[in-house]
């Protein structure tokens, strides 16, 4: 190895006052087929290191200006050149001089008057072990570069197998409840109509009976004042269409389960994204209400006119579930742990989806935003990380935001931004291509 060393280009500052020493060192070293680099004082000796970036640097403690152990001491104190190995060539046998030029970075000593055969080996021992140094750092970073990945592609890997059982699970659920609500919507919206038919028919009968009696029973006429029949004819129809409105009301919710929850992870289709975040925000208007503490969130929609997206609609829809759930935890977080003062300054409490189509670079941007408190910087920079959160233990995982980000970028080709500033709130920007109809 130090044969392979050597014959690689070595260069070696000299540093020395004294012209017959440069020149003795100089031909020892050109001997060896080493280049000599010459200096003979520290400020030079300083300026050549920096821009030569010499191999090894032979320095004398003994100058005029700045003697050895301050050129070492500047020399270690620069990112530059702190690394380059420096044994030192004085006459001093004083111990205690020895030890100050090895605490401040001189890697030897050669003392004067010197051997050139010593010089060579020392020169040749310490290449060898600055060679040894840099190839084992050089490992170590190979090594940690290859863990650091690895552990990356472990973390992908995990958060794949996690949001796809993730999904999985959520497609049967759904599929399981969607059967469930189906079958009685079904059947009460079928019997409606029925009913509806039949008080229409008992309702002009009573009439029809009212007419044709001439003397009605004294029991009837306790009877018809005790259900009060004027009331009851006004308000059996609006019964009947408030239950009209809640069969339609299941049949949404049933719609956007469905939606929310598509069973489409082998192969990306064409869907509407505005389906998507219409049917998550019908899956979270129970959050979205007056919750006592917290005011009612309002929802502000402006779609533009988005063409259809070629994506997987199941994991879109888990991207937009995760980012606005955030935002209403972020408005319960205010109106639990902030002062007056701050809750003043976010309302009235907002979200804000916008969407927008770019022809030219063949991309939708989907943009959610509220105005609650926002993060510190510290916070933000980190929240695409998986397993950080900010919530309490058994309040979230911390990888809703890492699966998004996954979604989005390795899923869709597209990218996942967050801006936010700390008391104004936390803008969310999704742009994906929407002509990519290879699956990923």
């Amino acid at each position: 190895m130090i044969d392979d060393l050597l014959s690689q280009p070595v260069r070696i500052l000299l540093v020395d006052d004294n012209p017959n020493n440069l020149k003795v060192l100089s031909e020892a070293i050109q001997g060896c087929g080493w280049k000599a680099l010459m200096a003979t004082d520290g400020e030079s000796a300083i300026e050549q290191t920096e821009y030569a970036k010499p191999d090894i640097i032979l320095l004398d403690v003994m100058m005029p200006g700045l003697d050895g152990f301050e050129t070492c001491r500047r020399l270690k104190a620069n990112a530059i050149t702190q690394n380059i190995p420096v044994i030192f060539m004085t006459a001093l046998s004083d111990a205690t001089d020895k030890v100050k030029g090895l605490e401040i970075g001189a890697v030897d000593y050669i003392t004067k008057p010197f051997q050139q055969e010593e010089v060579i080996a020392r020169l040749k021992l310490h290449l060898k072990i600055s060679h040894l140094t840099r190839t084992l750092e050089q490992k170590v970073q190979e090594r940690t570069t290859e863990l650091t990945q690895s552990l990356q592609q472990l973390q992908q890997t995990q958060l794949q197998l996690i949001q796809s059982e993730k999904m999985s699970t959520l497609g049967e659920l759904v599929a399981g409840i969607g059967h469930e609500i189906n079958n009685p919507i079904g059947f009460i919206n079928g019997n409606c109509f029925h009913i509806e038919e039949y008080i229409k028919d008992l309702l002009h009968l009573v009439n029809l009976q009212q007419q044709k009696l001439l003397h009605p029973d004294l029991e009837i006429e306790e009877l018809l004042a005790e259900i009060d029949l004027e009331y009851l004819v006004e308000d059996l129809p609006k019964l009947l269409q408030s239950m009209r409105q809640g069969i339609s009301r299941l049949k949404d919710i049933s719609l956007s389960l469905r939606t929310f929850a598509r069973s489409d992870i082998s192969s990306k289709i064409e869907f509407q994204i505005h389906e998507g975040i219409d049917s998550t925000l019908m899956l979270l208007k129970h959050r979205l209400k007056d919750q006592g503490n917290r005011p009612q969130i309002e929802v502000i929609i402006k779609y533009g006119d988005l063409p259809l997206i070629s994506c997987y609609p199941g994991q879109m829809n888990q991207v937009f579930m995760n980012i606005i759930a955030n935002a209403i935890d972020a408005f319960d977080d205010l109106y639990q742990n902030y002062s007056e003062q701050e809750i003043a300054a976010a309302l009235p409490n907002t979200i804000t989806i916008t969407t927008s189509v770019e022809h030219l670079q063949q991309t939708v941007t989907i943009c959610i935003e509220d105005n609650a408190l926002g993060m510190p910087p510290e916070v933000q920079a980190k929240i695409f990380e998986p397993s950080f959160t900010t919530k309490p233990v058994g309040k979230g995982t911390g990888l809703g935001l890492a699966i998004s980000y996954q979604i989005i970028v390795d899923k869709h080709n597209g990218q996942i931004n967050c801006f936010s500033s700390y008391g104004k709130g936390t803008k969310f920007i999704i742009t994906i291509p929407h002509c990519d109809f290879n699956s990923a």
